[in-house]
């Protein structure tokens, strides 16, 4: 499940490859201070499900503060899972950015922003092609990267990854940003994290 959260991590990052087609919802405002997870500039998480969820994230550490594009990213997580999952694991994103005190949702643009991700197994799959070694450090640490995930705790220490020199789109560079992600199984709450952080790109 770890895999899937550093994969998810990554399409809140809009760093994963474009996989599956997604959904394209209207561009939404809303005034800052509406919702629970509102800092603006600075890295912070939270559980958004209900506590019936079978997957937490029990700690989730990023550096440097702000992201920086192309850089190093140092990683540390752990998460819980009381059950097994399988595919399709259905991924929703909404992303948000703050404009002055506004908080504003990016549409789905070329699998960039909120986008609906019907199958994350099939993103994974894409990435690292099955029957291959799961990539350092996941390796080393034991953590799956091909689904079904089976139910227990997954822990990653502090773990530097590489971002590329990526050209993201004007709308995606600079700024401070929150990210919802909620994780689904045949219509069934699995997880859902919100994340917050700052963007730099060069």
């Amino acid at each position: 499940m770890l895999g899937a959260g550093l994969a998810l991590a990554l399409c809140a990052l809009q760093l994963c490859p474009a996989a599956l087609g997604g959904s394209y919802p209207q561009l939404l405002v809303e005034r800052s201070g509406s919702r629970r997870l509102s800092k603006v500039g600075g890295f912070a998480w939270e559980n958004c499900g209900d506590r019936r969820d079978p997957v937490v994230l029990q700690s989730l550490s990023v550096a440097p503060d702000p992201i920086s594009i192309p850089g190093s990213l140092r990683i540390s997580a752990a998460v819980s899972s009381g059950k097994a999952m399988a595919s399709p694991l259905k991924v929703v994103l909404v992303v948000e950015k703050a404009l002055g005190d506004l908080w504003i949702q990016l549409p789905c643009i070329d699998q960039l922003g909120s986008c609906t991700y019907n199958d994350v197994c099939t993103i994974l799959d894409n990435l690292i092609p099955p029957g291959t070694t799961c990539p350092e450090p996941l390796l080393t640490y034991g953590i799956p990267c091909h689904c079904p995930f089976k139910a227990g705790s997954y822990s990653l220490p502090a773990s530097d990854f590489i971002l590329p020199d990526v050209e993201l789109p004007a709308w995606m560079t600079n700024g401070n940003y929150r990210v919802r992600a909620a994780v689904s199984n045949g219509g069934e709450e699995l997880a859902c994290v919100k994340v917050a952080f700052s963007l730099q790109s060069q």
